[in-house]
């Protein structure tokens, strides 16, 4: 599968316990959806790769084993790593569905035109997902909900968000 585009559905966050399992944060809704993923890429900053070897969920969150990992010290040296999932393996998309990922690094322009900046990332809210928005001097956030995200022009990477400046 090493041809196959890979989508960043969430991160290992820090050990658990002493040996070697580590605290996962999902990015799929809901979170333990993460687990109907057998074939995880589990990449860290410093180009080391772990194979994962069990994982569950505990309490409302997911712990994970990797294989070569056997103690706490060894599990605190993944934090930060990135778990990727084969885009192939993951569900097809409806009409005006998309993987976040997709979306960072597109332009964003309110429907009267302004151009807010590019998206950077999205955060977790309570609320839902809020889009992070880098324009020049200034950073927006916007509820990526229909409501205010009314278009996405994939060719034109470019977003349409229904959120005046005066927001801002």
């Amino acid at each position: 599968m090493a041809t196959q585009e890979w989508l960043e559905l969430g991160r290992i966050r820090g050990p658990y316990g002493v040996k070697g399992w580590v605290h996962v944060e999902s990015y799929t809704d809901p979170p333990d959806r993460l687990l109907d993923y057998r074939e995880w890429r589990v990449l860290h900053a410093s180009g080391e790769q772990f194979v994962p070897q069990e994982a569950r969920t505990h309490g409302s969150g997911i712990v994970a084993k990797f294989e070569g990992v056997e103690d706490r010290d060894r599990a605190a040296k993944l934090a930060g790593a990135v778990i990727s999932v084969a885009r192939g393996l993951l569900p097809k998309l409806g009409e005006r569905e998309f993987y976040e990922a997709d979306l960072i690094g597109l332009r964003v322009r309110n429907r009267e035109g302004v151009e807010l900046g590019v998206l950077q990332h999205f955060v977790a809210t309570p609320g839902g997902s809020l889009m992070v928005i880098a324009g020049v001097g200034r950073e927006t956030w916007v509820p990526a909900v229909p409501q205010h995200l009314t278009k996405v022009d994939m060719k034109a990477r470019l977003i349409e968000v229904d959120w005046p400046v005066e927001y801002d």
